[in-house]
């Protein structure tokens, strides 16, 4: 009993001991330290507790974010079919990230004074909240997108009239069919044609429709005036366009091995020399620009505000195609002896100025003579005319192909005599190096000059139909959003925020994957940084 009575005393001096060390004031001097034992166990349960709440709120918006970007993935390509790049065809391929992505320039860098000015206050705070659980979900992948490659067969003496009138023919190129009556499959052909005699220019719009289909109607076969100089341009609503048959030749599809995507161009240079030296002698004259709703000049395809990632691309033409899909020119006969057919376009940069931004500023496309026509009263206009009138009136800065366009790369880097090939079927001048071509005063330029105009007309351009409803309201939104994803570091695009080192300056508000709202940001902050490696190991 005498050694159990001393064990019992013992226990109870211990827990004695134990209840004043926890009941016994710490003093003040030792700053942090005074909470008490439980009230530390306290506040570590409460944080147990708020983890996996603050871990489901990041996660939350992590998924509301990569929501975000999956719409506007999903935008860009619908609207432009070379996002993301075609890898076989001369496009850049994907990089690693933002900020190890190669410039698309091989310029040297812009002085900081030459920079866009950015307020430190502007930039967005680093975010405070805690990383996603790790038991999160990350968000997956966009699923590969199938290229759309289609090839079209180019007739014999194509540069004749007896070859204008000879349907081109659209047929696959390895990836699956090809229609012309999908919206996504379709080809369109323009020519132009320069009477010497008199300096005058007049349009034709050769057809195009499926190999071995017949068209709804023949097409006409167009009146040439004697030495015409005749120049064709290509446009493709798919990713990759090649050009074969016995007329390919006389056309230039990209430079070797390593084509231009969706344009191809036929006696393009010969044909813009001829117009060039009748405007010189002034036997051919642009119409002016005018002025629009705005008070100033109308834009032309060289504007800041009118231009994208890969500018000066692809058609005018409009095609009719009746509900079995046959085609036919777009004529004032044809549309009235085919009931129902529908009109299709080429979505471009060229058909945006003519068909709607004109139309909202209250301007007026250069149109000319329809050569189809056999009442002679239509008149159109056509790709090489927009760039004619842009040489002639646009004030600088006027933009012209960069390096950075996705189109003049060859593989993951620029081309010289790609982006020179380019130009020339365009109407541009060409470089002696791809410095004269930098795509960082190219970007500087979409932010000082051409989004300042894009916001300053939002009131006449948020008023006009939307080119493309399914991906933007109206016109004012679907000019943000052809912006937000030319300036991004996106593969494809020019990786603006990284050249000039500031944010995407137009943010998008998306309603079931449709653009319905813009903020523009004309002063934008610094660009994020990259992530931390660390962080990023432990999401």
């Amino acid at each position: 009993m005498g050694l159990r009575l001393l064990r019992i005393k013992i226990l109870f001096v211990v827990v004695i001991g134990l209840l004043a060390a926890v009941l016994t004031p710490v003093p003040a001097s030792m700053g942090a330290r005074t909470t008490l034992p439980i009230a530390q166990f306290a506040a570590a349960s409460a944080a147990r507790t708020q983890q996996p709440q603050a871990a489901t709120q990041a996660a939350a918006t992590q998924a509301a974010a990569a929501a975000h970007g999956a719409q506007l993935l999903a935008l860009a390509r619908r609207w432009h079919r070379h996002h993301p790049p075609r890898h076989g065809h001369g496009h850049p391929s994907p990089s690693p990230s933002p900020s190890t992505a190669p410039s698309p320039s091989t310029a040297p860098s812009a002085s900081p004074s030459a920079m866009p000015s950015a307020s430190p206050t502007a930039a967005p705070s680093p975010s405070t909240a805690p990383s996603a659980s790790p038991t999160a979900s990350p968000s997956p992948a966009p699923p590969p997108v199938q290229e759309v490659d289609c090839a079209l067969i180019v007739p014999a003496n194509p540069l004749s009239a007896r070859g204008l009138a000879t349907p081109w023919q659209l047929t696959e190129d390895g990836t699956g069919p090809c229609a012309e009556s999908n919206p996504g499959d379709s080809a369109f052909v323009e020519a132009a044609v320069f009477d010497p005699a008199t300096g005058q220019v007049s349009a034709y719009d050769p057809l195009v429709v499926d190999r071995g289909a017949s068209p709804a109607v023949a097409p006409t076969v167009p009146t040439l005036p004697a030495g015409a100089v005749v120049g064709i341009w290509i446009g493709y609503n798919g990713d990759n366009i090649t050009l074969r048959g016995p007329g390919s030749q006389a056309c230039v599809n990209g430079v070797g091995d390593s084509i231009f995507g969706q344009n191809a161009f036929c006696n393009a240079t010969a044909f813009f020399a001829a117009a060039n030296r009748a405007i010189a002698a002034g036997k051919l004259m642009p119409p002016a620009l005018g002025t629009g709703r705005d008070g100033r000049t109308c834009p032309t395809v060289r504007d800041f505000s009118v231009v994208d990632q890969d500018q000066s691309d692809n058609t005018t033409t409009k095609y009719l195609v009746t509900a079995d899909g046959r085609l036919a020119q777009n004529t004032p006969a044809n549309l009235a002896a085919l009931t129902g057919a529908k009109v299709a376009t080429n979505g471009s940069d060229e058909g945006l100025l003519a068909r709607a931004i004109d139309g909202a500023l209250g301007c007026t496309p250069w149109t000319v003579p329809d050569l189809a026509d056999t009442t002679h009263q239509q008149k159109i206009t056509s790709w090489p005319l927009n760039e004619l009138m842009a040489a002639a009136h646009q004030a600088p800065p006027a933009a012209l192909v960069p390096a950075g366009d996705p189109f003049v790369f060859d593989g993951d880097q620029p081309s010289l005599a790609k982006l020179n090939a380019y130009r020339a079927g365009v109407g541009q001048p060409t470089v002696g190096s791809l410095a004269q071509a930098d795509t960082r005063t190219y970007c500087r330029n979409l932010l000082r000059t051409g989004l300042a105009r894009i916001a300053a007309d939002r009131r006449f351009t948020q008023a006009a139909a939307s080119p493309f409803p399914a991906d933007a309201s109206n016109l004012f939104n679907f000019l943000a959003f052809r912006f937000n994803q030319t300036f991004s570091n996106d593969d494809g695009f020019l990786h603006c925020e990284q050249l000039l080192g500031v944010r995407n300056p137009v943010q998008l508000r998306m309603t079931d994957g449709v653009v319905t709202g813009a903020v523009i940001d004309l002063n934008p902050g610094p660009a994020a940084p990259p992530p931390n490696p660390r962080d990023m190991k432990n999401r």
